[in-house]
């Protein structure tokens, strides 16, 4: 019996991939009941790269505690399952492209003329309207178009890459799981379903609040120059560095900023995260540096002159100081001072850190053909209806004839349905 706070409520998740299994697998962690939809031979991120034959990490990292039906959609027979199930679900949760929905008949308006309080909640990469709603685009194509591999991205032989982990699809995820909750709770008052929709390209811009803010008294003058001298640069096919040379003069970044990056140290690396003065005043006293922009009366000057030669000596200088000391050291002097800091680790390391055992980030679950597995637990928790995982990942149509039995298919119709390549 779940205990989370979406006990009870069914869900009937249509995806692949990242961004709508990690929101449907939130929704499972709240208690909801998901039953996930998958082609007869396995979604794509099932079969990438397969540590046994239909089983991967990535699928077994993004769809726990769901059910699995293995079916054909593109045949009558199996979109008719479909039908007869979203008579009881409260929420359906897609994520194909516009036009694939309405040709499986796994559409809003069909759905929901057969359960008007149905919640639909459609992803997309680019929306459902506008000259690229109908193209398929994965996260790097969306953190591309959107100005994210732009601001962010590491640079090797003049190419940006992209950022990784996908921080567009995790970040929808989490957005596909907010939405349906709000919207359940919006029926609660009202009765309503609704339809949804959630685009890659709106996240991965949502998450760039200070950069996607356009401020007329400042900016009138300066963006317009910087993008024209950015689209010379492009036609003259200059490097992406020296396009983000000129992206900076816009928007210049202070050089020497010793107070919030990451330093070697004697045994790794450690970061520094000091972005208020008053931080700043406590890092140069847990270092013992000095800062000449720091006035006898206590301001701050960012940029004063020949800072652009000075700045980066200062660097050098803190960057050798950091090597002198472990990172534990560097720790203990940063909380001893109140300054935001810790050691860099790789994730793998985590499994057994002590701060994220304590604060119980680490689920164990049994896969029947994978076996004991370690994973990330619901990364947040409620007092009157805490979260759980609520199992492995399905296996490929586990869960297809346990299904259709309870929706009324007998033993007969199932194994008519299984010799047509309805089901698996």
């Amino acid at each position: 019996m779940t205990t989370g706070p979406l006990s009870g409520v069914k869900v009937l998740e249509f995806s692949q991939v990242i961004a709508a299994p990690f929101g449907g697998m939130h929704l499972a962690d709240m208690g909801a009941d998901v039953t996930k939809f998958e082609p007869i031979e396995g979604e794509s991120w099932r079969v990438f790269v397969e540590l046994v034959p239909k089983e991967s990490r990535t699928y077994v990292s993004l769809n726990r505690g769901k059910k699995c039906i293995a079916l054909d959609l593109k045949r009558p027979e199996a979109q008719e399952i479909v039908h007869r199930l979203v008579k009881d679900a409260d929420v359906v949760l897609t994520n194909y492209r516009p036009g694939v929905p309405e040709a499986m008949g796994i559409d809003y308006e069909t759905l929901s003329a057969i359960n008007p309080r149905l919640i639909y909640c459609e992803n997309t990469a680019f929306g459902k309207k506008g000259p690229l709603a109908a193209r398929p685009g994965y996260d790097i194509v969306v953190q591309s178009l959107t100005g994210l591999v732009a601001g962010e991205a590491k640079v090797t032989d003049g190419i940006p890459s992209y950022i990784y982990p996908a921080i567009g699809d995790y970040a929808t995820g989490i957005q596909i799981s907010n939405s349906i909750c709000a919207a359940l709770y919006y029926r609660e008052k009202t009765g309503k379903g609704q339809r949804i929709d959630i685009t890659l390209m709106g996240t991965c811009l949502a998450i760039q609040t200070s950069q996607f803010t356009f401020i007329d008294a400042f900016d009138s003058e300066t963006i317009p120059a910087m993008l024209e001298k950015l689209h010379q640069a492009q036609a003259e096919m200059k490097s992406f560095e020296e396009q983000v040379a000129v992206h900076a003069g816009a928007r210049p970044v202070s050089a020497g900023n010793i107070y919030y990056r990451i330093y070697q140290t004697k045994d790794g690396f450690f970061a520094a995260g000091a972005l208020s003065h008053p931080l700043r005043i406590k890092f140069l006293s847990a270092t013992g540096l000095t800062d000449p922009r720091i006035k006898p009366d206590g301001s701050f000057e960012m940029f004063p002159e020949g800072w652009e030669e000075a700045g980066p000596r200062m660097v050098k200088e803190a960057e050798a100081l950091f090597k002198t000391k472990t990172s534990g050291e560097w720790g203990q002097r940063f909380e001893a001072a109140g300054v935001p800091g810790g050691p860099l680790y790789f994730v793998e390391e985590l499994f057994e850190n002590e701060q994220i055992l304590a604060n119980n980030l680490v689920a164990e679950l049994e896969h029947p053909l994978l076996g004991r597995l370690r994973m990330v637990a619901p990364p947040f928790q409620m007092t009157e209806s805490p979260l759980a995982p609520q199992g492995p990942s399905p296996m490929l149509g586990e869960h297809t004839d346990a299904i259709l039995t309870e929706n009324g298919y007998s033993e007969e119709e199932i194994a008519a349905l299984r010799e047509s390549g309805a089901i698996r």
